[in-house]
């Protein structure tokens, strides 16, 4: 099925109507730890329990013909955990991306990186580039993974890139607009979230995606990340189609994904 015939699928069983369903959702995966610790665990169980729902929520966006799901799982502010607790978070990714191959070829997703890739330990980075090399002719979803991600720096990279261009000659300061930026940023290929879910009760955006969020609209939940199964993100969806959405304008509109 298209994603227009899924999204038209998912808006009859919701009642409402396919232009409703947002294209490319944005999930802020917070909790973890907190789930653990309220169940007596060490943190580490939390984050295992919380990589099993990626799976769970990716799979119900492709079935919901959403286009694209970009995860925020491990930002650039992350490295000031313990040791302990990060290198069992990297060996957690490794695991993940060579194991999610098999469900990511029979469903059509392509896998996406956002974020550098300095730090990253060697075996996540040939897990990351394995799973997106095999992926990488698929057509269906695209489900990023915002590794090692800030958005801060990403705004930075694109603009020392676009100031060498400059230099160059290869831009002049008149072509410098906002889709010139767009365009130098990780998420280039994709169009802009229409829905931020941030889960565990947080309210802020914790330097995710600022450029790309500056219309979305956001959905914030007191559950856990690890309890955020497929009803969970239904409400989320359902709450998205009550919005009116204008960018800045009097009458509803629309953009094109």
């Amino acid at each position: 099925m298209s994603f227009e015939e899924k999204r038209i699928a998912t808006a009859l069983r919701f009642g409402i109507d396919a232009n409703q369903i947002p294209r490319h959702i944005a999930i802020i995966m917070d909790g973890n730890g907190r789930w653990a610790e309220e169940r007596g665990l060490p943190r580490f169980h939390g984050h295992s329990k919380g990589a099993q729902m990626v799976e769970e929520v990716a799979l119900h966006c492709v079935s919901c013909g959403v286009e694209c799901v970009t995860l925020y799982s491990f930002s650039l502010q992350n490295w000031k955990r313990p040791k302990e607790e990060i290198e069992f978070l990297m060996g957690l990714y490794a695991l993940y991306l060579e194991g999610m191959r098999e469900t990511l070829m029979n469903n059509n997703v392509r896998l996406v990186h956002l974020g550098q890739r300095q730090r990253l330990p060697e075996e996540v980075l040939n897990a990351l580039d394995g799973t997106i090399e095999m992926t990488s002719k698929n057509s269906g979803m695209a489900l990023c993974l915002a590794l090692n991600y800030g958005s801060r720096a990403e705004i930075v990279d694109a603009v020392r890139v676009i100031a060498e261009k400059c230099k160059n000659g290869k831009l002049t300061e008149d072509q410098i607009d906002q889709q010139c930026i767009s365009d130098h940023l990780n998420t280039s290929e994709l169009c802009d979230p229409d829905l931020l879910v941030r889960t565990s009760g947080e309210l802020r955006l914790s330097n995710f995606l600022l450029w790309q969020l500056s219309y979305a609209e956001f959905y914030v939940t007191d559950t856990y990340w690890p309890d955020f199964d497929k009803a969970a993100l239904d409400k989320a969806i359902l709450a998205f189609a009550e919005r009116s959405r204008r960018f800045g304008d009097v009458t509803d509109n629309k953009p094109v994904c």
